[in-house]
């Protein structure tokens, strides 16, 4: 009689051990948090409301905001010279950006349409609509990935424009509301968190966070508008060269990312 409770109550207490330790696992896990280092520094327009950012081809394209002042621009990085330009229409406030097999994707934020012209020309090419608003734009390798100000990426087919998948970003169990400009980087997606200093590494398969960059005092010794947060971030991968941005910033910046100490 003495050794089956005696047994049991081992057994109990081994095991509220191995729960009570597995429990508790998550929370001691911290998402690791990288820093930068400035590399160069350009010029940018201080007047561009900066929604989408990429590098291709030799040359930034950028979408900027606001009702009455969007835009759609080739700039040259070395001298943040714009070589051409197309005014959106003053109905529409111009977001996020991306280019697939020679063309640029540019959202709007509130009109549920999207604009399709020709890389080199800036030609329109065809419009898609979409549900909710647009904030943020990227591609892998065979998806658009859209952000729309919540936790939530959408994945689109380029070549319907129908969304296939969608799914919620989380650092830990906590959801990562207002997400903002992607890019695609090496095999994750980095996301600008609005009014944050901070850029999420996030895992397109999973949506868990793997890391942030710290992107705080990058760009100190300026007065700026409430409004001009960071939201800009554009990779060259033929020289493994990240750029960083926000709206109204009168610099873009080129960093290395460096490791958590």
């Amino acid at each position: 009689m003495g050794y089956w409770p005696c047994l049991l109550a081992v057994t109990l207490t081994l095991c509220g051990g191995l729960l009570s330790h597995s429990s508790t696992t998550p929370a001691q896990v911290r998402t690791p948090v990288f820093g930068y280092r400035v590399v160069n520094v350009f010029r940018h327009d201080p007047e561009a409301f900066t929604q989408g950012l990429i590098f291709t081809d030799g040359f930034l394209f950028e979408s900027t905001g606001l009702h009455g002042r969007s835009t759609l621009r080739k700039v040259r990085l070395d001298t943040g010279e714009i070589v051409h330009q197309r005014e959106i229409d003053r109905t529409y406030f111009a977001e996020g950006l991306t280019e697939w097999n020679g063309r640029l994707i540019q959202l709007t934020w509130q009109s549920n349409v999207a604009f399709v012209y020709d890389l080199a020309t800036f030609t329109p090419i065809t419009t898609f609509s979409f549900s909710g608003q647009g904030w943020g734009l990227t591609r892998d390798d065979r998806s658009l990935i859209l952000s729309d100000g919540s936790a939530t990426l959408r994945f689109l087919d380029p070549a319907t424009f129908r969304e296939t998948r969608r799914m919620v970003v989380r650092d830990g169990a906590t959801a990562v509301d207002e997400l903002n400009e992607l890019e695609y980087v090496n095999g994750e997606v980095f996301a600008n968190v609005w009014h944050t200093d901070r850029i999420a590494r996030i895992s397109p398969q999973t949506g868990r966070v793997n890391g942030w960059i710290d992107l705080r005092g990058l760009l100190s010794g300026f007065r700026l508008d409430a409004e001009a947060v960071l939201n800009g971030i554009a990779y060259d991968s033929t020289q493994s060269r990240l750029f960083v941005t926000g709206k109204l910033w009168p610099r873009l910046f080129e960093i290395e990312v460096v490791p958590p100490r």
